[in-house]
């Protein structure tokens, strides 16, 4: 995925993304932030919330070779009781673009078991985060656990009722039926998206935030330009992109979603008292009694 956003469709996809989610969180106030991979987004650095960080399921390639290079602790791992966790200064993560506030720090987990207590955390964000991982259920029930009432969650996926899911899905095909050396081994079809994880449509994710209490506050698609690898055809398609948005909207290459968990309130009102009725005095009735007559 790195690798392919270094190309021009990729650039292309995040910029538009960066536009959205600079957008959507530039509004959102708390204290703790969180972004779940792609270090290549900063999809924090237009959000003003004071603990913010970049949490990844693995440890970069440079970092790995070197792992006693720029180790420092602080508050997020020592609250997580990890004696492997580690955090490093975004600045020296092998990235083209580190995110611009000095405090931000990358923690290094598995997304499905965070190390940060039930209702902790004002805002997540998600940047193909579900597509990439192996259980998306588990880690959108984590992020459900961690986020506190009322905090937000930010997700972007690639839509798969698209003409870039369209080319992806036609290169995997001809891949498996034409592509064949003299020696009958089957070469890897030449993919335009990158092959990795599965494509959760909209609606679908839209069923799994209701079925944990999140309610969808924003919901936007982009990037209508046709699938092409060359940037000079895809300037050349800018047109696409205002009758697109106008005409045919859930057909953009990516969506971006904004939900916020909804915690509703109960109250506890206990058992109902049978009440006793106390018995009422019954009505004196007067007898009209007349004294017997002698009989004479």
């Amino acid at each position: 995925m790195a690798a392919w956003l270094r190309t021009p469709p990729g650039q292309y996809l995040l910029a538009w993304e960066q536009s959205f989610i600079d957008t959507a969180v530039v509004d959102l106030f708390g204290f703790h932030a969180m972004q779940l991979g792609l270090p290549q987004l900063e999809g924090l650095r237009a959000n003003r919330m004071p603990q913010r960080w970049l949490v990844m399921d693995h440890v970069p390639a440079p970092l790995s070779a070197h792992p006693s290079a720029h180790l420092s602790t602080s508050d997020p791992v020592e609250a997580s009781g990890l004696p492997d966790s580690r955090i490093m200064p975004l600045h020296v993560l092998p990235e083209p673009r580190a995110l611009p506030a000095p405090s931000a720090a990358a923690l290094y987990c598995e997304f499905d078991a965070l190390p940060f207590e039930a209702n902790s955390l004002d805002l997540v964000v998600l940047p193909h985060t579900l597509e990439l991982t192996g259980n998306p259920h588990r880690v959108l029930r984590e992020v459900e656990r961690v986020l506190r009432p009322e905090g937000r969650v930010v997700i972007l996926g690639l839509n798969p009722a698209s003409l870039w899911a369209l080319r992806q899905n036609l290169a995997r095909v001809n891949g498996r039926m034409f592509q064949r050396t003299h020696h009958g081994d089957t070469r890897p079809p030449r993919l335009f998206l990158p092959d990795e994880g599965e494509y959760i449509g909209y609606w679908r994710l839209r069923d799994w935030l209701r079925l944990l209490s999140f309610e969808v506050e924003r919901a936007a698609f982009g990037c209508y330009r046709p699938p092409l690898v060359s940037q000079a055809w895809l300037d050349r398609w800018q047109w696409i992109e205002k009758p697109g948005g106008k005409w045919w909207t859930v057909l953009g290459a990516l969506y971006g979603v904004v939900a916020v968990k909804r915690v509703h309130g109960m109250r506890l009102i206990g058992l109902a008292r049978k009440k006793t009725r106390a018995a009422k005095a019954a009505p004196a009735v007067a007898l009209n009694q007349q004294p017997h007559r002698r009989m004479k």
